[in-house]
């Protein structure tokens, strides 16, 4: 049995790269509609995200999944079979499961996106044998 825990610095990282394309397209919003006050577009920007960030950081960081030898459960009763799973793929430091039936989970912030897909897969491959 194996845990996926989000790891604070990613999400902290992540956020920073949102906060920086907010801030930029609140600004360049307000250039196109010829407000004078454009920098406030950065300072809007900055709030969306900060709050946003702040307000989530404690119920994002809870999201365990589980991979076990027969199946990956996650938050909010999400599971699937390890056999129903069709792709696994990084996604901005997230790991994207799709299912043969179509159904996605992310398994979020993640320090290094490529060593769970290589569990997961070992761990199909160890089911398949």
């Amino acid at each position: 049995m194996t845990e996926f825990k989000p790891d604070m610095p990613t999400y902290i990282r992540a956020h920073t790269v949102m906060t920086a394309f907010a801030m930029a397209g609140g600004m360049l919003i307000l250039w196109l509609i010829d407000n004078p006050h454009i920098w406030t577009g950065a300072i809007g920007g900055f709030a969306a995200v900060a709050i946003r960030g702040w307000y989530m950081a404690d119920e994002i960081m809870d999201e365990v999944w589980t991979l076990t030898r027969t199946s990956l459960t996650g938050p909010y009763e999400r599971k699937t079979q390890l056999s129903e799973i069709a792709k696994l793929r990084t996604l901005a430091g997230s790991v994207q499961v799709i299912t043969r039936s179509g159904d996605k989970h992310l398994i979020k912030y993640q320090p290094d996106p490529q060593a769970v897909i290589d569990q997961i897969n070992a761990a199909r491959q160890k089911q398949a044998e």
